[in-house]
């Protein structure tokens, strides 16, 4: 992948970790944005448009490329055909531009991805819809619009995989596990739902509380709301962070409790580190790009004309996966990430010989 072929001892590998960056900049418009192409070779790079606001436009780079490199492991390990990309757009002010001046950010950021001539295809993300994405594409770009909600296809996937990571550090199915959710939104209320169906005494956290007590009140008794800041801490068997991104650190992986940690977020740990920390206390932690693909499998079905049968075969699979991944771990003593990641590296590299 484009971070393995940094060399360190001449520029920053953060800067320089992709295939391809590209920064765009229209000044009549207001535009500042980055697009990272971090690894085609399995196809155009795929990922989705973030707009959120960044503190330097250097952060902006490198949370490109970041968030790209995560999704040439998660296509990889799908066996979907997509290379890993994505770009941000960076805000100017608190609240999200509207009408006619986002139209106007939107149309010149897409007369750049049509200059990747399809090498970048962006999707919706954080910060963007789909009507931004026919925008884009109106400018001669390639995007995916699907106004499917992406949300319960990668909630179906993330179960699948919590299941896994369940039979494999508890050895026993969901009923009367206890499972701590942190963050209600689509993914994470649809996650709680599904582990509360089976059994699983769920709790659920939220900076919106009315919204963690409105879920909890739909999933009836045993169900109860904890402080956001302290789910990942709680005692239960499984923490399932839907949220923020690196919530799990070096600093703070002695204080987690539970025996699973399986969920939507991206970046669930700040660094490997981390990783080999939870490893010893006997923390199982499914790596979150195998666990939440489901959403771009669901991309990729439409694309492709699926069936619901296909589909939903495909997003059970992930289960399946997070089983061989942990499998493997365990086999070569490495840290679930560490199996993951090599795994997505004998996929590339057998491409590369193919072509």
């Amino acid at each position: 992948m484009g971070s393995q072929r940094t060399n360190p001892g001449q520029a920053d590998p953060e800067l320089f970790a992709s295939e391809q960056v590209i920064t765009c900049r229209d000044d009549t418009v207001g535009l500042r944005a980055v697009i990272a192409i971090d690894d085609t070779t399995l196809g155009p790079g795929f990922g989705g448009t973030r707009w959120r606001w960044y503190p330097s436009p250097a952060a902006a780079v490198v949370e490109a490329q970041r968030l790209a490199a995560a999704m040439t492991l998660k296509h990889a390990l799908a066996n979907l055909p997509y290379g890993g990309a994505k770009s941000v757009i960076m805000a100017t002010g608190d609240l999200p531009l509207q009408g006619a001046e986002r139209e106007a950010v939107l149309a010149r950021f897409g007369d750049f991805v049509a200059r990747t001539a399809g090498s970048y295809v962006p999707g919706v993300d954080m910060g963007t819809t789909p009507q931004d994405m026919r925008l884009i594409e109106s400018r001669g770009a390639r995007a995916f619009c699907d106004e499917v909600d992406p949300g319960p296809y990668t909630a179906r996937g993330v179960y699948a995989a919590m299941r896994a990571g369940v039979r494999h550090a508890l050895g026993r199915d969901m009923d009367g596990v206890r499972v701590t959710v942190q963050g209600t939104g689509h993914v994470g209320a649809s996650l709680a739902r599904q582990a509360a169906a089976d059994g699983a005494v769920v709790a659920v956290a939220d900076i919106d509380a009315a919204r963690a007590d409105a879920l909890a009140e739909e999933l009836g008794s045993g169900s109860t709301v904890v402080d956001p800041a302290e789910a990942p801490f709680t005692d239960c068997d499984v923490f399932a962070p839907c949220a923020i991104a690196r919530v799990l650190t070096v600093d703070n992986v002695g204080k987690v409790r539970a025996r699973v940690v399986a969920g939507a977020a991206n970046d669930t740990l700040d660094s490997p580190e981390a990783g080999a920390a939870l490893r010893a206390a006997g923390v199982t932690v499914v790596p979150d790009f195998v666990a939440n693909a489901g959403g771009v499998i669901q991309v990729h079905a439409g694309i492709a004309g699926w069936s619901d049968i296909q589909l939903s075969t495909a997003l059970e699979e992930i289960g399946d996966r997070v089983t061989d991944i942990l499998a493997e771990a365990e086999d070569r003593d490495l840290t679930p990430e560490d199996a993951a990641r090599d795994r997505a590296a004998r996929r590339l590299a057998t491409a590369r010989e193919d072509h």
